[in-house]
């Protein structure tokens, strides 16, 4: 599968194919799913329908994440956080989401979010794990 280049910087694509190999490398990994924050996928390694699924659900799943962050560092700081906070762009010095997992006894799920996109990688913990 090709990655399918949203921005005008096409140089980074070898770069870019490199990692995804190397991830896909890893005992356990199943599969990755690149996409925007918005949840228009970019690169799949699942069906199309699972990967609009997944997309769409994972999506949702990780803004809400970065609002709980958000509402939880308004909370911490002790400052009034009635949804007008500027710091929601991040660069005010916020808290932001770096990595979010999930995990059942048969799948984890684990979501690097980045400024525009998210990578996703679905595994089977259980052939990850050492001795189980």
């Amino acid at each position: 599968m090709t990655l399918t280049s949203t921005s005008s910087s096409t140089s980074n694509v070898p770069e870019i194919e490199e990692t995804l190999a190397r991830i896909r490398s890893h005992k356990g990994v199943e599969s990755v799913l690149i996409m925007t924050k918005e949840g228009a996928i970019i690169q799949s390694s699942l069906s199309k329908e699972q990967s609009t699924t997944h997309a769409a659900l994972l999506s949702q799943l990780t803004a809400k994440a970065c609002n709980v962050i958000q509402m939880l560092d308004g909370v911490n700081s002790g400052g009034n956080d009635n949804g007008n906070n500027n710091d929601n762009d991040n660069g005010g010095g916020g808290d932001e989401l770096t990595f979010l997992r999930l995990r059942s006894h048969n799948k984890e799920i684990m979501i690097a979010p980045d400024k525009e996109f998210l990578m996703v990688v679905i595994q089977n913990p259980n052939s990850t794990a050492d001795g189980e």
